[in-house]
């Protein structure tokens, strides 16, 4: 029998313990304005050529705590018709000894659902390859004679695709989308690499003007890769002067339907987050997020901080009739 521990990895067994999925799938706690990582169909919303950068430290204060970043590019193919969006995104995932990595190209087409273009049905598409591996180097045997530990990296590049489909308006939106489709496919033949699971994301939000200048966006964000609890983001944010976003949201599991392989025991309770997103001009965003456990996590953690920034690069001289406040 293999007797092996990661280093450090006491306290990442705690927290996988009371949280399992935590890993399936990245979600950052800003995700309202990172729409490219988890849905294809969001390629060209914006209309601008966007540029979105997201750095996630998650559980500070824990040795080999993940680490997750993301950068994806997307804007429309013409200025006139607006029927067609490209984006690609790159993404880097890091816990412990594994490291995740994928970069993929997508395609949404763009449905105009009325006379003045307030409102659109995109439907999306994302080709691409991901690269999952281990560094047996950071794991520590208790005996040194372990046939099981080695001393060089394990790792697997599989091509995959993911899509969705996504709905706009001046004041509302709702897009669903499946990613890592080839995931249990492509891992038949190795399963001493650990990988993320087929993930199903739905995601909605509103937005109501209050006052002139003070609007109230609430957001939800369901995630399920039919194997840990359902992973549920509710989010308030309110925008005062069109320039400053200030907001929280609520990260829970819920159990939606029975999963054999998920433990009973396990707690629902996940985490709580604070939002800045500030806009410095019409073309530059900048965001920070910090999350605080609610789990057991709690008294090992500092907590964990995401920062975020969007550069738009605009070649119209019209204004855009309808805000782009997703």
């Amino acid at each position: 029998m293999i007797k092996a521990v990661k280093k450090y990895t006491l306290i990442l067994l705690l927290s996988l313990g009371v949280k399992g999925y935590a890993q399936q799938g990245i979600q950052f706690s800003q995700y309202a304005f990172t729409g490219l990582t988890v849905n294809p169909a969001y390629a060209g919303y914006k209309e601008d050529w966007t540029l979105n950068m997201v750095s996630r430290l998650q559980w500070t204060g824990i040795p080999g705590a993940p680490k997750t970043g993301a950068v994806s590019i997307d804007g429309l193919t013409d200025d006139i018709y607006k029927n067609v969006g490209l984006g690609a995104v790159v993404t880097a995932d890091q816990l412990g000894p594994q490291t995740t990595s994928s970069a993929y190209a997508n395609y949404a087409y763009r449905l105009q659902l009325d006379d003045e273009d307030t409102r659109r049905l995109s439907f999306g598409i994302g080709f691409g390859v991901s690269q999952y591996s281990v560094d047996e180097s950071k794991f520590q045997a208790t005996d040194i004679n372990d046939p099981g530990i080695g001393a060089g990296n394990i790792s697997k590049l599989s091509p995959d695709f993911r899509f969705g489909v996504f709905y706009n308006s001046p004041t509302f939106y709702i897009g669903a989308s499946a990613l890592n489709i080839l995931a249990d496919a492509n891992f038949k033949d190795n399963a001493a690499v650990v990988r993320e699971s087929r993930t199903f994301y739905l995601t909605a939000g509103y937005m109501m003007p209050l006052t002139g200048s003070l609007d109230w966006k609430p957001s939800i964000l369901i995630k399920e890769d039919l194997k840990g609890p359902t992973n549920v983001d509710l989010s308030t944010n309110f925008l005062l002067g069109k320039t400053l976003w200030l907001g929280a949201s609520y990260r829970t599991g819920v159990p939606t339907f029975s999963k054999t392989a998920l433990q009973t025991s396990l707690s629902h309770y996940d985490a709580i987050s604070g939002i800045v997103q500030y806009y410095v001009s019409d073309r530059f965003r900048i965001g920070y997020s910090y999350d605080v456990n609610m789990n057991k996590l709690a008294s090992y953690s500092n907590g964990t901080h995401e920062l975020s920034l969007g550069i738009s690069f605009s070649r119209r001289k019209e204004r855009i009739l309808s805000p782009r406040y997703f």
